[in-house]
């Protein structure tokens, strides 16, 4: 063949070998290998992945500036045992510690901590709300008084002053705690100090005072150098009540039973940590303390450890309430003229655990 002849034939060799090359690229897009089928599933399966369900939206007005009492709180938010419940927890601190209960009952937020008897005062007002647990099971409130002072017990108050701030219930407590120890509680100086409860002890001003907290008042007194004595009301005639309990309205309790109850799950998981992890559930809080109230980090370990036997009772779930607590709360605020006969301790509470 001569090479006039070969090169006539060049151009349908590489047209040939051109239409080879296009069709074997050809194939190799159209007809991918199993194994590249499966890595493209896998790759779609991952971009369409179903998103997480919504969590429902809850908030709480804490009863004061966040503190050691709240810690299961924080905990529960933290650990992430409210996003479990399929919730989404919005805490909030009170302008003014009247207005949590006023603002649950008018359903502008779901849940406030309050107090046994304030429910039960709240009721007496026709303000539909009621405690769905028990949070702290006992007094907290304690007649506070210099150790070596003049008051050996309620009946020395006789002829002597007393701060109380500024409200009602705190008023019954200290007569019914001088009647039942033989004084006449007529007898007593009672004044009006509002806050300034710690300064009014400290200075002199009054020999006692009551609305202070032994995790709190107690404890700042005695990091400023007064040894304290500390008398438990329930000693002298007043009913050993709850001293926190989580509130929520009537037509809230009606309408989100099914979240509350899970709030109360979740919010029992945070107090099991808490109990079992204290160090750490107090870091947890103290990142989340208010820059208007900072906190102590020794003052809120030593109220801690007040508190946690206060808060858990064996045999108890957390939260659990007993009738018979508000029974005797009602009589005692009744008896004390603070609420009309009317009120029924069964309209004040409901237990949610475990329904």
């Amino acid at each position: 063949m001569n090479k006039k002849h070969i090169y006539s034939l060049l151009p349908i060799l590489l047209m040939s070998l051109l239409l080879i090359i296009s069709g074997c690229g050809k194939t190799g897009i159209n007809t991918p290998s199993t194994g590249s089928t499966s890595n493209a599933n896998d790759t779609d399966s991952s971009a369409i992945e179903t998103p997480s369900e919504p969590k429902e939206k809850l908030s709480i007005m804490l009863d004061w500036y966040p503190n050691a009492v709240h810690s299961f709180i924080y905990v529960a938010q933290e650990k992430g045992y409210f996003a479990d419940q399929g919730l989404d927890v919005e805490i909030q601190m009170p302008a003014d510690t009247n207005d949590a209960l006023k603002l649950v009952a008018a359903g502008k937020i779901d849940l406030a901590l309050s107090y046994q008897p304030q429910i039960l005062l709240a009721r007496g007002e026709n303000i539909p709300v009621r405690s769905i647990a028990a949070v702290v099971r006992h007094p907290l409130v304690h007649l506070l008084t210099e150790l070596n002072g003049k008051v050996k017990s309620p009946k020395d108050l006789e002829t002597l002053t007393v701060g109380y701030s500024s409200i009602p219930l705190y008023e019954a407590m200290v007569r019914t705690m001088i009647s039942q120890d033989g004084g006449n509680a007529d007898k007593m100086n009672l004044v009006d100090v509002g806050f300034d409860l710690i300064p009014s002890l400290a200075s002199g001003q009054a020999d006692a005072i009551m609305g202070g907290f032994i995790n709190h008042e107690q404890l700042i007194l005695e990091k400023e150098g007064h040894a304290m004595k500390s008398i438990n009301p329930v000693d002298y005639g007043v009913p050993d009540y709850y001293e926190l309990v989580l509130t929520a309205s009537d037509a809230g309790i009606e309408a989100k039973k099914d979240q509350l109850t899970r709030f109360i799950k979740a919010i029992q998981e945070g107090q099991k940590y808490v109990t079992e992890h204290p160090e750490d559930a107090l870091n947890i809080l103290l990142a989340h303390e208010n820059e208007t109230s900072p906190l102590d980090p020794e003052i809120e370990t030593k109220s801690l450890n007040i508190l946690l036997p206060l808060m858990n009772e064996e045999g108890q779930p957390f939260g659990r309430q007993d009738a018979s607590s508000w029974e005797n709360v009602r009589a005692w605020l009744v008896q004390s003229e603070l609420i009309p006969d009317s009120v029924k301790a069964e309209d004040a509470f409901i237990n949610l655990q475990g329904e």
